[in-house]
């Protein structure tokens, strides 16, 4: 595995458990657990270029959304492109679940282990707020 750089962690848990000084990162207090930054997941080109394909659409929304702020637009016209960008990560998240589970979670399990599976379903409320 590819250890990554702490610099660069946006991992929520850190914000939700409190650890603001730089560098500090909500795994490294997990005793027995690995770092977040140890984990990392090869996907091929094709899987790589759609996944980006699809964040730039979102951001693309997203702009879209700030500039519709910035211009006065309708709140109804603002609140449903909102909505059409809520739903589009939405999309994206379910393709990176599903993706997990066919990958990550299967070998781990078929390995003998459920710590992916357990992990996932720690998860999963997060993704059903």
């Amino acid at each position: 595995m590819e250890e990554k750089n702490k610099d660069n962690c946006n991992n929520i848990e850190m914000i939700e458990a409190g650890l603001e000084e730089e560098g500090a990162c909500a795994c490294d207090s997990k005793e027995g657990q690995g770092c977040c930054h140890e984990l990392h997941k090869v996907r091929t080109e094709k899987e790589m270029k759609s996944l980006l394909n699809r964040l730039s659409r979102i951001e693309g929304q997203v702009r879209g959304i700030r500039r519709m702020v910035e211009e006065d637009a309708y709140c109804i016209d603002i609140l449903n492109q909102v909505s059409a960008a809520n739903s589009a990560l939405n999309s994206f998240s379910k393709v990176i679940l599903s993706e997990h589970i066919r990958s990550c979670v299967a070998e781990d399990v078929r390995e003998g282990s459920s710590d992916k599976l357990d992990e996932l379903i720690r998860t999963l409320p997060k993704l059903m707020k």
